[in-house]
């Protein structure tokens, strides 16, 4: 049998060796590993890893990103990655309150816990930056965002039933069920109106129609204003629906009763006056003579004077100035209820207004805060 020879060594015992330098190598290295071939064979050996890769952060998408939304809306933000837990949160401008929560690893909400406020202009600041928004992986947010987006117009309805329900009108507002949300305030509701007091005069009933805008219903806002410190326009607009609403959520009501004021053009002609749905009082009255009539209609009181000067121009064009006349309170134009001193009442003697004796005058005016209706007729 032939030998082999004596330099001559068996592959096979290479191996230890290979592996305790392998093992050798992943010592040196740090114990940072990653995966290697060897030349020649099919085993995977450890060797050093790359650096670790962070994933981008950007905004993708918001809810609303445009146009007009309802008051009770969910404002939503989604990123390109997952949101750090302690991470900045966006805001909104005016703001609005409730809460901003994340809903999934790469999306925020906001939840508001009152109506965004009618015709108004919202904006949702996602902010970036080195104090900005950052991702799981600590990426900041590059640069701050602001989406902008309008709140719908309110409703007249839900104007009438809020006003209702606040003692702003003759009438009552009966919800049919309770809000879910206070976020829902500024929603139409399902629910009926009713009359305060029974046998209201036709004369007030017949101006009153649920769901457009009408003189009783103006003459509410405006009395909401003049008791909120706005401008008495008798418009809802963004900041009579704020205060409104504000109002609404804190049970906070009308503090005057409801005043109403017919003037019967029929002599003798009389000024009556209604509070809380009952005649309180009653006095005979001058109205327009036929060159400067009274204009017949309903109209809201605009404004007030304990005493001013009126002046203006008489039929036969000259020019009167009657200083110290008291009680004033204009309704339509410079047509006012007022005191004036004549020798009788009761029939039509005025250039327009409505006058009445200076000592009854003063008692009607308390009755005649602005807002209040003055129907001529």
């Amino acid at each position: 049998m032939q030998r082999q020879p004596a330099h001559r060594k068996n592959p096979a015992r290479r191996w230890p060796a290979v592996l305790a330098v392998a093992a050798a190598l992943v010592v040196v290295g740090g114990g940072a590993t990653g995966v290697v071939w060897v030349a020649g064979h099919n085993s995977p050996v450890a060797g050093p890893a790359g650096p670790k890769q962070s994933l981008p952060f950007d905004v993708i998408a918001t809810t609303p990103s445009t146009g007009q939304v309802p008051s009770a809306t969910t404002i939503t933000v989604s990123f390109s990655s997952p949101i750090a837990t302690h991470s900045p949160m966006p805001t909104l401008t005016p703001q609005v309150p409730g809460e901003w929560s994340l809903v999934s690893p790469s999306e925020v909400e906001f939840v508001p816990s009152a109506p965004l406020v009618p015709d108004t202009t919202e904006s949702v600041v996602i902010p970036g930056g080195s104090d900005g928004m950052v991702s799981a992986g600590g990426v900041r947010l590059a640069s701050s965002t602001t989406v902008p987006f309008s709140v719908q117009t309110g409703s007249v309805l839900r104007l009438q039933q809020l006003l209702a329900e606040l003692g702003y009108l003759p009438l009552s507002f009966t919800p049919a069920a309770p809000l879910t949300s206070l976020s829902q305030e500024a929603d139409v509701q399902q629910g009926t109106f009713a009359w305060r007091w029974a046998n209201q005069p036709a004369s007030l009933t017949s101006l009153w129609t649920p769901g457009q805008m009408n003189v009783i219903t103006k003459g509410a806002i405006m009395d909401f204003e003049d008791q909120n410190g706005l401008k008495t326009d008798g418009v809802a607009g963004p900041t009579v629906w704020a205060a409104l609403l504000n109002d609404a959520a804190a049970g906070r009501g009308d503090a005057n009763p409801y005043r109403y004021v017919y003037v019967s053009q029929t002599q003798p002609e009389s000024v009556t006056v209604y509070q809380s749905g009952s005649v309180v009082y009653q006095t005979v009255a001058n109205t327009g003579i036929a060159a400067s009539p009274t204009a017949p209609g309903t109209y809201p009181v605009y404004l007030r004077y304990v005493s001013t000067t009126m002046s203006g121009t008489n039929p036969d064009g000259s020019h009167y100035s009657d200083p110290g006349v008291p009680w004033v309170s204009y309704f339509n134009g410079g047509d006012a209820l007022h005191g004036f001193v004549r020798a009788t009442y009761g029939w039509p003697q005025s250039l327009g207004c409505v006058e009445m004796p200076p000592a009854n005058a003063a008692v009607v005016y308390p009755y005649t805060p602005i807002g209040t209706l003055v129907t001529v007729n």
